[in-house]
This record gives C-alpha cells, sequence and structure tokens, in this order.
C-alpha cells in the first residue's frame, strides 16, 4: 500500500496528483486529505486520525507533504520516503528542510508534482540512507531529578 498524507492543513494538487496516478500503480493508495476539498476517486481516503504511526508502518511507500514533524515520523519508521514542499505555506520552510533531507540521502523530494511519477520511481529504486534517531538523555535526566526530589 502506499500511503499519501497532506497532514492537518490541505494540499489538494498533492492530492490529485497522487489520485491520477494510483490507477497505475501495482498496490492501492490510501489518502489523508486533511482540510482539502478534493476528495480522492481512486483509493480509500479520510481526513484526520488520532495517528497515522500504523499506516507508515505498513505502507511500502510514503508520499507527502513536506512539513517536519510527518518528514521525520516517516524518516524515523524507515519507510521509504517522497516528500512535496506545499508551495501554499506561508514560507518556504519545507523547501528548504526537504532540500537538506534529500541532500543527507534520507528521502526523494519532488518539487514540481509533474514529476512525481518519477519521484516515486526514484524511491522504489534507489536505497535511501536510514535516518538516524537522535540520542537524549533527556528521558535520564528527568529521571535523576526526580530521584533527586524523592530524598
Amino acid at each position: 500500500m502506499i500511503f499519501c498524507t497532506v497532514g492537518t492543513t490541505e494540499f489538494d494538487p498533492l492530492v490529485q496528483a497522487m489520485d491520477a496516478l494510483a490507477p497505475g500503480m501495482d498496490e492501492p493508495v490510501i489518502f489523508q486529505i486533511g482540510q482539502g476539498v478534493y476528495e480522492p476517486v481512486h483509493g480509500e481516503w479520510f481526513r484526520f486520525r488520532s495517528s497515522i504511526e500504523d499506516l507508515v508502518a505498513e505502507a511500502s511507500l510514503v508520499v507527502a507533504h513536506g512539513g517536519f514533524g510527518t518528514t521525520v515520523e516517516v524518516l524515523q519508521s524507515e519507510t521509504p520516503l517522497v516528500s512535496v514542499p506545499n508551495p501554499d505555506r506561508y514560507d518556504q520552510h519545507q523547501e528548504a528542510i526537504l532540500r537538506r533531507f534529500e541532500t543527507d540521502g534520507y528521502l526523494v523530494a519532488c518539487y514540481d508534482l509533474a514529476d512525481l511519477a518519477n519521484a516515486i520511481t526514484h524511491a522504489r529504486t534507489t536505497p535511501l540512507r536510514r535516518y538516524p534517531r537522535p540520542q537524549t538523555t533527556l528521558h535520564l535526566e528527568i529521571g535523576a531529578f526526580l530521584a533527586n526530589r524523592r530524598r
């Protein structure tokens, strides 16, 4: 299954482009359309749910908007990712983020929806680097703090 997600806002152009490609895919497409108006006709869809973690884990490929939260969530799942910056966002932060992740080899970025089919093929045939989970010791520091408070 291919999972297409746009996050909490709308990104109808991405949903429309993926819906147009869906009949030619060798597996079903599930869409998360957020606040979008366009409703896909070539796959199951929903607007929101509390977590997309299970869909990301089940997917052979995720096609997503370029938001940082979604990008990192998918990269940590190790599911291949095609990420598309939403040009309707108030600034171009998504494009800057994706360029860095793409340069580092973690995902395939698609900057023009006319190239989405090629980006999908590239993500399916090119080994992507595994995204390292950031090392954090915050949980240890909190535990030590709480242990000291009990004394």
